[in-house]
């Protein structure tokens, strides 16, 4: 954002008017520089300071045995995994999670009796990769305040928590160097990165083809199913280096799904519709993923 002072073009005084000032107007006047000067100028993707209350998650292990491990390690890893996006949603609150080793990877509309969220994975053992991998995924629907409609771009929706998956891996694998759950756990940290990089590499464009060219190509099957792991993980590989770049912004997904109902969108319209219902900070960062499949920002 440019200083008040960028934006603003300057207009000549005299000197001799300050002198001119009253005592008390001249001091009100240097007390207004003084505090002008001390005021914090935002670069334009940095994360502005928030005040904001920063709720607890609960997520709450089911099943029991047929996770095959430790019960305890399990809600470590599944806490860890969570905790690298929703430190990034301040002031939101979530209702209790409630994960289940068998079932998926899923997270059901239907909800509990108390509003929990029913979450179902495909995983067990100590495979914590792939509990991470499944789980953040999951939690981006969660967090995209997922809901019943037009599935004309689901597929969006489901690169947004591909992407998610491989963030909080790579974010994981930074963690759990210095700070894992438990101090043995060190040694895992690059295994967390090299799960996420080999889908990666199976991601990745060639270098002469566009995200907006590869759409392109792709947009009638992608509307068609939206669940194609392949095609998601080519967006999610794609739009990464901007979320890892301003990981503030993840709290823009929230609206993702704002005025969703069951009349089919085109992709314009539907991002352009995730651009109006975001607040205005996180606006131009839609913009730039609007940018990336070849959208002005008016579209």
């Amino acid at each position: 954002m440019p200083s008040p002072a960028a934006s603003t073009p300057r207009q000549r005084r005299s000197h001799a008017s300050i002198f001119h000032l009253s005592p008390t107007a001249a001091l009100f006047l240097l007390t207004a520089l003084l505090a002008s000067l001390a005021a914090p100028i935002l670069l334009a993707d940095e994360k502005p300071k928030s005040d904001a209350t920063h709720h607890k998650l609960t997520i709450q292990v089911q099943g029991g045995d047929a996770w095959n491990a430790s019960i305890a390690d399990v809600e470590k890893v599944l806490h860890a995994t969570a905790a690298e996006l929703w430190k990034h949603f301040p002031g939101r609150k979530l209702d209790p999670i409630l994960v289940a080793p068998k079932g998926g990877p899923i997270v059901l509309f239907k909800r509990g009796p108390n509003r929990e969220y029913y979450v179902r994975l495909n995983t067990g053992d100590t495979y914590w990769s792939q509990y991470v991998f499944q789980f953040a995924h999951e939690m981006a629907h969660i967090l995209c305040t997922y809901r019943e409609g037009d599935t004309s771009n689901l597929w969006f929706e489901e690169s947004i928590c591909e992407l998610a998956s491989l963030y909080v891996l790579r974010q994981m694998s930074q963690t759990w160097k210095s700070n894992p759950p438990y101090p043995n756990w060190k040694s895992y940290a690059p295994k967390l990165a090299d799960y996420a990089q080999d889908r990666i590499k199976a991601g990745t464009l060639p270098k002469d083809q566009t995200l907006a060219q590869w759409y392109q190509a792709n947009a009638a099957a992608l509307t068609k199913d939206g669940t194609q792991r392949e095609m998601n993980a080519v967006v999610a590989v794609a739009l990464l280096p901007l979320f890892e770049a301003a990981p503030h912004h993840w709290e823009a997904i929230a609206h993702i799904n704002e005025g969703k109902s069951k009349d089919a969108r085109s992709l314009a319209a539907y991002l352009k519709n995730w651009h109006d219902h975001a607040p205005e900070r996180h606006r131009p960062f839609i913009v730039k993923i609007m940018e990336k499949f070849g959208l002005p920002a008016g579209s």
